[in-house]
């Protein structure tokens, strides 16, 4: 079960890596645009994060809080939904950019420095 959950978020940190990177990339060229990596990222990583929080191991202090999952799911959501419905459109905003940025880092935040 060690494997697959490290796979999981191998897959997992790909997803963020597409997300943010993506987002950065067309925040800095000026182009306020959907491209397909923030797209796929926000997919890869809505998916591999709900099969990350199943319950793959034994339960006892590894367990994150349900809490916390519920957050982290809730950003998840909103990333998507920010991402998913504009995607078909030559520009967003400026500040819907920035919110997805900041809502990705703040999901970030949440799973490193949330115990």
């Amino acid at each position: 079960m060690e494997a697959l959950r490290l796979i999981l978020l191998f897959i997992h940190l790909v997803g963020f890596a597409l997300l943010l990177g993506g987002a950065i990339a067309q925040f800095l060229t000026g182009k306020f645009r959907i491209n397909p990596a923030v797209l796929w990222g926000s997919i890869i990583q809505l998916l591999s994060g709900l099969a990350l929080a199943a319950p793959l191991r034994g339960g006892g202090d590894a367990e994150p809080s349900p809490i916390k999952l519920g957050v982290k799911l809730l950003l998840a959501i909103l990333i998507f939904i920010m991402v998913f419905v504009p995607r078909r459109r030559e520009a967003v905003n400026k500040g819907h950019f920035i919110g997805i940025i900041t809502l990705t880092l703040a999901n970030a935040a949440v799973a490193v420095f949330w115990r």
